[in-house]
């Protein structure tokens, strides 16, 4: 058939062509995918496999952790059988191997600092889960950012009805507590979805939360519990004869809740009872709390610099030391380690504890006297990185300057990396690598 005659129509219109969205992650089969992955070493390919489910699928389909793990046989054990081997061992030498190079870097790797102006006013919190940030302070928006992009990805805008509080996030949705209002937000959503009518309350000081309650800490003493589904508060919880300061939540319903006496309170959230109380030898204050659920330990910190350890299984305190010569704002881990442990306060410094002991491990603040090494313009914001400079326990941190460690509002901590918030709506990713 001559080829000038041919039936077969028009070449694709171009102007269809434009209008198709453009290729997105998702659009990308498994082969492809486990193409990517497989150019990444162990702890980037473990740090993929808690991104989202059909990543994690694809990894285990593919068996790139198992041909790792026959690499890393050194670490492994020289009588490690990987074929012989439970999915379950496997994985758990693993983690043991990502969770051993994530301390070893933050003890004593090369730190480089990312900063940006993520808000106009100051930033009193953050939370850090899946590779985000969520940020939030005195202005009227909290934002949402990638930690290895530094690229703002949402804003929620906040109703009128009082401060911020405290808020938490999760795959799906933003939980806020705003004034005496309890405020959900979709995640791929900027306005608020619901706002709870006010709880006729004392004045409120910290919010947790897992899906389907926020539990709020009052200045009374009382916890009081707001059900998500319901979108009512159910249930009062009496905890202290003074006022919260902080709380947090075990995977298995205890309510955990700080003090401005300096005592820890538990309680069973399913049936309100008071199961203990933990007396610090601290009476100046709490301000933060973290729960480990693999050790079942929480880590408290206080207005007097001090901090303590205590093992909810035994009831006992595992150590109490002063860690930082003023208020700590934020004690925090990476979930489920039990190798380092960050504390941030008004001196500015970052400090790496041994939560086995309370020992300093590393000391880190700005090397403010470095040059800018580099600058990005992402989403209007410039981010700057600098090199951390690691400083010795006995050095006098009054005498060195502000600008090389401004005060740390709040910290959250990750795989090789820390995030502290601070006052003048500066973000600072701190990277730690061999």
């Amino acid at each position: 058939m001559d080829r000038s005659t041919s039936t077969a129509g028009p070449p694709p219109s171009n102007k269809r062509r434009n209008i198709l969205s453009p290729t997105r992650i998702q659009a990308l089969n498994d082969d492809i995918m486990c193409s990517v992955f497989s150019f990444l070493d162990l702890v980037h390919l473990i740090r993929c496999t808690a991104v989202c489910k059909s990543w994690s699928g694809v990894i285990d389909k593919s068996k790139l952790l198992q041909i790792l793990c026959c690499k890393q046989r050194g670490f492994l054990g020289g009588d490690f059988d990987l074929p012989t081997s439970s999915e379950r061992t496997w994985k758990s030498k693993l983690r043991d191997l990502a969770i051993s190079q994530h301390r070893s870097a933050l003890h004593t790797g090369h730190v480089d600092i990312y900063q940006w102006k993520g808000h106009s006013d100051g930033i009193d919190r953050c939370k850090m889960k899946m590779g985000l940030i969520l940020t939030g302070g005195s202005g009227k928006v909290l934002r949402l950012w990638s930690v290895e992009r530094y690229k703002c990805l949402a804003e929620y805008s906040l109703p009128q009805t009082g401060s911020l509080i405290d808020f938490n996030f999760d795959e799906s949705k933003v939980v806020g507590l705003v004034g005496n209002h309890i405020c959900l937000w979709r995640r791929n959503e900027r306005r608020s979805i619901f706002t709870s009518q006010s709880g006729q309350f004392p004045k409120s000081a910290c919010m947790c939360y897992i899906d389907p309650e926020a539990v709020v800490g009052c200045e009374d003493g009382r916890a009081r519990v707001f059900d998500m589904y319901g979108r009512k508060w159910s249930r009062i919880i009496k905890m202290h004869n003074g006022p919260i300061t902080c709380l947090s939540l075990s995977d298995d319903q205890l309510l955990i809740g700080g003090s401005s006496f300096g005592h820890i309170a538990l309680s069973d959230l399913s049936s309100d009872q008071q199961v203990a109380t933990l007396k610090t030898n601290d009476f100046a204050g709490l301000t933060t709390l973290c729960y480990n659920s693999r050790s079942h330990i929480v880590f408290s910190g206080s207005r007097s610099g001090r901090a303590s350890s205590w093992d909810l299984r035994m009831m006992k305190q595992l150590w109490e030391a002063r860690v930082s010569p003023n208020i700590i704002s934020s004690i925090q881990h990476m979930r489920d380690d039990i190798s380092m442990l960050a504390v941030g306060g008004i001196d500015g410094v970052v400090r790496l504890v041994d939560p086995q002991n309370g020992d300093f491990l590393s000391n880190c603040i700005i090397y403010e006297s470095s040059r800018k090494l580099n600058r990005l313009e992402t989403c209007n914001s410039i981010v700057t990185r600098k090199k951390g400079l690691r400083v010795s326990e006995d050095a006098r941190f009054d005498l060195m300057p502000r600008i090389s460690r401004p005060s740390i509002s709040c910290l959250a901590v990750g795989m090789q990396k820390v995030v502290t918030t601070h006052a003048d709506g500066y973000i600072r990713v701190w990277k730690f690598s061999k």
